[in-house]
């Protein structure tokens, strides 16, 4: 990984990427996928995040965007040619000097606890660690009597929380935790009915200059056409409700060629209430399903629950 804006040796076409071991994992996995497909080459360049270096917990920074800004001005100022995200941490309000070129398969979009037993088989008072208010407003809803400490760092630092005896448990993505080998250490996958996961979980997203018409012809190629419809519905429900990723709801959508089928939650910080919704349409009509779903979750009392999170 190059530290540099230099573009690679012959021409390799330079992706942006967070130094995370996840992070370089995922973009490394993208850019194995591109040069299979179109014979470019491509080089990492690692970018430093304000998410990355902050010690603030991502919830009070409103989540959203503090690892994507500077890939985004690397990528504005022409120091790498495309970037790539996890679409969780992408922020809904649309930069017009970027655009989503490809949106690959997503991998598996549920949480998974990890852990040396099942969420059901801890101890009462058993200390869990996420930093994720979604994720705390479900588990709560499962298991009141457990105490939820807001953690944050790489996979590697959260889990080793417990080897360390702090805690008994964390909460983190699968996709990340296979993209990485550490499937081994999970003790429980949610299922999607018990925890909706944060919209565009377990997708990435591949960004390139809005105006580079080469790039973006050049990236079509990764994209799936089912998990772009999937998540833009997903991500329309949470832009509609006007909540940000730190805010305690979760969606997912299935696109299986024929119709979408979509679910959204909310859930009161402290798991007591919900408004859960679910709606199916034509898939080339996810943005009308989202904000469809998102009206009705509304009328149900969704924004009351979200705004009760701050106090």
């Amino acid at each position: 990984m190059t530290e540099g804006p230099a573009p690679g040796v012959g021409g390799a076409l330079r992706l942006g990427t967070r130094r995370s071991l996840m992070a370089t994992t995922q973009s490394g996995l993208v850019a194995d996928r591109l040069t299979a497909r179109t014979g470019r080459e491509v080089e990492l360049v690692g970018v430093t995040t304000f998410g990355d270096v902050t010690k603030a917990h991502l919830a009070q920074l409103g989540g959203t965007g503090v690892f994507v800004s500077a890939l985004r001005d690397r990528l504005i100022d022409g120091d790498i040619d495309f970037a790539v995200h996890s679409l969780k941490d992408l922020p809904t309000q649309p930069d017009p000097r970027v655009v989503i070129a490809a949106i690959p398969p997503r991998d598996d979009p549920r949480d998974a606890l990890v852990g040396r037993a099942k969420l059901a088989d801890l101890p009462p008072g058993a200390r869990v660690g996420t930093g994720s208010p979604r994720r705390v407003a479900q588990l709560r809803a499962l298991r009141p009597d457990l105490d939820y400490v807001p953690i944050r760092g790489n996979a590697d630092t959260r889990i080793g929380k417990i080897a360390a005896g702090e805690l008994h448990a964390v909460v983190l993505a699968a996709a990340g935790l296979g993209r990485i080998g550490r499937t081994a250490e999970v003790a429980q996958l949610f299922e999607i009915e018990e925890m909706l996961p944060a919209p565009g979980q377990g997708a990435l997203a591949v960004e390139c200059r809005a105006g580079d018409a080469r790039m973006i012809e050049l990236l079509a190629v990764l994209d799936d056409r089912r998990t772009r419809s999937a998540v833009t519905a997903e991500r329309v429900v949470l832009a509609a409700l006007e909540a940000g990723c730190s805010a305690p709801v979760g969606a997912y959508a299935v696109d299986d060629g024929h119709i979408l089928n979509l679910t959204a939650t909310v859930v009161a910080l402290d798991g007591t209430r919900s408004v859960r919704t679910s709606t199916a349409g034509d898939p080339s009509a996810a943005m009308e399903l989202g904000r469809d779903l998102a009206a009705t979750m509304i009328a149900e009392g969704a924004g009351t629950l979200m705004g009760e999170r701050t106090h």
